[in-house]
């Protein structure tokens, strides 16, 4: 394995703590959200085999509702599909999953496939090719701009779960920026506990700057971080890389660039919540949509949480 150092060549990666500050400023918040940022690492190395290893996967994706659509390509942002507390599922019978946070790359992400966010799929495939074992149980976590939520509520349900379900390594998925963080805050946790983690992601600043022990990069539009869409080869090779890291790993702080491309070019990377692509007009309908938007997941927060 080989960590972030060593792959300089690699084209530069978009700094999206750096990007959303800009983009929100221009919408006229004058308040730049704090990331979390920790100068120490906890790392739990991997006590058995692979071979022998239980793994589970954590996804920030969220189960469709009875009575919801199915968002596609172009679906706008929608607040009913979030949800605010740890969830959890039959590894065997997934519900079905979709991603509809405000600040995925809707622009190159078309949410058709869901293993892009989940990959249950790959893991199962994994596991019957004798990779590893599989735990009876996958779990969903919030995506909670409160670290203090996050660190105090979300991140002690999530391991008294794993250590019920007798998870001996978890695999984290994330899809928007604050997504990073939770996934981040998350593993922190879990491996402070003894369980080793390894996140799946697309936002390298974000993950890094909080510190976690094992880091699968995909240089890839936030909500595609286990793989591309309709791409089983992709996946297949973004998971295994990521079990590879749960065994490989010598100290917290390991990050694998994955050498896989999104596109021909890197253009896309330019247009992600940059104003200086948007014009007046199209910024004013972007603070009037992320005004709504805030009320609204606000008021559904209060609601999940008062019960």
């Amino acid at each position: 394995m080989s960590d972030s150092q060593t792959q300089a060549a690699l084209p530069s990666f978009i700094d999206y703590r750096s990007r959303t500050r800009a983009y929100y400023l221009a919408l006229g918040y004058d308040n730049p959200y704090e990331w979390a940022h920790h100068d120490t690492t906890p790392f739990a190395p991997l006590r058995q085999p692979l071979q022998t290893t239980r793994v589970a996967i954590a996804t920030t994706a969220a189960t469709v509702q009875p009575g919801q659509a199915i968002p596609g390509p172009g679906a706008v942002y929608d607040a009913a599909y979030k949800f605010y507390e740890v969830a959890e599922f039959d590894r065997a019978h997934p519900p079905q999953m979709t991603i509809t946070h405000v600040a995925i790359d809707r622009q190159h992400t078309d949410m058709s496939d869901p293993n892009t966010w989940y990959p249950g799929e790959a893991l199962a495939e994994a596991a019957q090719s004798g990779w590893c074992q599989l735990a009876p149980k996958s779990y969903q976590v919030p995506t909670n701009r409160s670290q203090r939520h996050t660190l105090d509520v979300d991140a002690p349900d999530l391991l008294a779960r794993c250590q019920r379900d007798g998870v001996q390594a978890l695999i984290l998925v994330a899809n928007c920026p604050i997504c990073h963080q939770t996934v981040s805050l998350l593993s922190r946790h879990v491996e402070a506990h003894g369980i080793p983690t390894v996140i799946m992601g697309c936002a390298k600043d974000v993950v890094e700057h909080c510190g976690v022990a094992r880091f699968v990069f995909s240089d890839f539009p936030l909500g595609n971080a286990a793989g591309k869409p309709n791409d089983p080869e992709s996946q297949r090779d973004t998971l295994q890389a990521a079990l590879r890291l749960l065994q490989d790993a010598q100290q917290p702080n390991t990050t694998w660039i994955s050498p896989q491309r999104w596109a021909d070019d890197d253009d896309w990377k330019l247009d992600y919540s940059n104003p200086d692509r948007m014009t007046p007009e199209q910024l004013q309908a972007a603070r009037a949509e992320a005004e709504h938007v805030r009320l609204q997941a606000r008021e559904l927060r209060l609601q999940t949480l008062k019960r």
